[in-house]
């Protein structure tokens, strides 16, 4: 098939375009390489069957294509908070072209959304019928609104015109080619812990997260792609739950460091619990991560000491 992805050239985008290729697709690559890097797909730029458009998807576009996978945003605090208009743009605006094309080209579609859509949850762990408490006016909410209206965008095209869409919540995800000052937990204290410098806890380091390796991600998501029974929207995350403080200790321990952790304020609205309910993965996707937390910091921390 002919598959565009766009934001291909960041972290997920790039994991993804590899797979697809590898799998024998024609794959486009539409990137204004905000925070993604050429150096992401450099590797796939000789091969024929892969095409880089440097181009910003709240700009109209128009390409011929059997499917889309709508990976474009900003997704890390400090990115996304750097220009927030810009953000919501990129996720409202840059729905509606991606739809707009589905639609005409009879395309199917998958919105890689997020767990954000939660909130600060006061379920645990979150179920996709949660709808979330989220705040619609603090400083993150420029992301998880707008990711909440892409995802009724992409509905209101499923129901009124009938494009062919799928829906994916992505939870914390990490592994090669992160970007080493994107501000996520992982990648801080990786490089952090590398560098002998102190690691940073916001909080207490009693809130939790749930891990899941860039690998078995882009098998979610191609799997949910592909399936036929349902369009979503679907938790994509590992269900294994780490404090934050645990999580420290272990890349302290793992890459040999002899960093301190110290601790400053929790930022506004940050979350304090997050954790997948994969019922309905396992139901539909037929989906179990294969790495854990400690196979994943492997890889991720080898990644890193290459890298910085």
């Amino acid at each position: 098939m002919r598959i565009l992805v766009t934001g291909g050239a960041g972290f997920l985008g790039s994991h993804l375009c590899e797979r697809l290729i590898n799998q024998n697709h024609d794959v486009i690559c539409l990137d204004n390489l905000f925070t993604g890097r050429k150096e992401n797909i450099i590797h796939l730029l000789q091969n024929y069957k892969f095409e880089l458009l440097r181009h910003d998807i709240i700009e109209p576009f128009l390409l011929e294509v059997d499917q889309i996978y709508n990976l474009a945003c900003p997704a890390s605090p400090i990115h996304y908070q750097y220009n927030p208009i810009k953000t919501n743009k990129t996720s409202v605006i840059g729905a509606i072209n991606c739809l707009g094309l589905a639609k005409r080209v009879k395309a199917r579609i998958l919105q890689a959304s997020t767990s954000e859509v939660y909130g600060d949850p006061a379920v645990h762990p979150q179920t996709e019928d949660y709808r979330g408490n989220v705040n619609p006016i603090g400083p993150r909410s420029c992301y998880d609104e707008s990711k909440r209206c892409a995802e009724t965008l992409f509905f209101d095209y499923h129901r009124e015109n009938k494009v062919d869409i799928r829906v994916i919540r992505i939870f914390n995800t990490y592994g090669p080619r992160m970007l080493a000052d994107d501000g996520r937990v992982v990648s801080n204290f990786i490089v952090q812990a590398i560098k002998g410098n102190d690691i940073t806890v916001y909080g207490d380091g009693s809130q939790t997260r749930s891990f899941c390796y860039v690998d078995d991600l882009i098998d979610g998501m191609i799997r949910m792609m592909e399936q036929e029974e349902f369009v979503g929207p679907v938790n994509l995350g590992n269900p294994g739950e780490f404090t934050i403080m645990e999580l420290a200790e272990k890349v302290i321990k793992m890459t040999g460091s002899s960093s301190k952790i110290i601790k400053s304020p929790l930022p506004v609205d940050d979350p304090l619990q997050r954790k997948p309910d994969v019922t309905l993965t396992e139901k539909y996707l037929n989906w179990d991560p294969k790495y854990n937390l400690d196979q994943g910091l492997v890889k991720t921390i080898e990644y890193f000491r290459s890298a910085t």
